[in-house]
């Protein structure tokens, strides 16, 4: 069996070194990068960050998986595969400590924006004690939106913060909204009353018809001037232009971007000018979070082989 990582060798914490060990027997190919010509004599597809579309997959002549290492599936065509009888499986957050992961740095960020990390190393050089004066996290209202795995994660860890939780989702019930300590609890209409009402605003849902570009000017300009925008769901979420002009004219106190309108963006785009604090798609790329990922990946392909059902399917 062949396999085709979408990604160069040792992207995504070294995985594919740890798939090549466990299936001996398979012959795994890494691309130079996110984009490939051709999936012909491959039997399955990680496909990373790599779009998945129609044309690509007229390439294929014997692939009977794409299997995602991690939960996003939107640059993946399901129609497309679905038509050619591929099927098509992720790894859902809550089952591979992912979603804990990005729970994790989405805190970071939020420590480091209400702490100025951005100023820290300068009153440390110039030897100033007790300087900048940050914003402690307590009482705090944090504006989730997306209650997926990594929104119920972040809901458990920030009520140990002591701070008032609200929420954004697809469905909304008064006992989900209690079991995750939400003071409420509403559906993507109730967005401007979420943001209006946040001193954080976190995002953590998929880039889809509904939800492409929900921040964009508008959803900005209802936002306190001293609020801090962090989107560790999909770049196209935010309207990477209206998020400049926010952050430019100060109509928005910080950003923490992990996810970008472009992958791997231009490291020289103005916006890392202003007060944001970026990491380079790193959420779920932490010991715990890629053996869980692996875990379940490797069992696909494993019952790939063996001609058994794969699980987490979606096409």
């Amino acid at each position: 069996m062949r396999v085709l990582f979408a990604a160069e060798e040792n992207a995504w914490g070294g995985i594919l070194k740890k798939f090549r060990l466990a299936l001996p027997d398979v012959e795994f190919v890494a691309a130079n990068g996110y984009h490939t010509e051709s999936l012909q004599g491959f039997d399955a597809l990680i496909p990373t960050m790599t779009k998945i579309d129609d044309a690509l997959l007229n390439t294929a002549d014997q692939l009977k998986l794409i299997q995602q290492i991690g939960a996003g599936l939107e640059g993946v065509d399901l129609n497309a595969a679905k038509a050619r009888n591929i099927a098509v499986a992720n790894v859902p957050t809550d089952i591979s400590n992912n979603a804990d992961s990005v729970a994790e740095l989405a805190i970071y960020m939020m420590l480091g924006l209400a702490r100025h990390a951005d100023t820290i190393p300068h009153y440390l050089q110039q030897q100033q004690l007790g300087r900048p004066i940050g914003l402690g996290l307590k009482g705090k209202t944090v504006g989730l939106i997306g209650l997926g795995g990594i929104g119920k994660a972040l809901a458990k860890r920030l009520h140990a913060f002591d701070m008032r939780l609200i929420g954004i989702k697809q469905t909304v019930s008064d006992e989900f909204a209690k079991a995750h300590h939400l003071d409420w609890l509403g559906t993507l209409d109730a967005l401007p009353h979420l943001l209006a009402e946040s001193d954080f605003v976190v995002m953590s849902l998929p880039d889809s018809p509904n939800t492409h570009h929900v921040i964009n000017s508008a959803a900005l300009a209802v936002m306190k001037p001293s609020a801090f925008l962090i989107n560790v769901g999909r770049g196209g979420l935010v309207d990477k232009d209206a998020l400049y002009q926010a952050l430019h004219a100060k109509q928005l106190a910080g950003a923490g971007l992990d996810v970008f309108w472009q992958e791997p963006p231009d490291p020289s785009d103005p916006i890392f000018k202003e007060n944001v604090i970026a990491t380079p798609h790193i959420g779920g790329v932490t010991d715990i979070s890629i053996q869980g990922i692996f875990e379940a990946a490797c069992d696909n392909l494993r019952r790939l082989q063996s001609g058994e059902t794969i699980l987490y399917r979606h096409a």
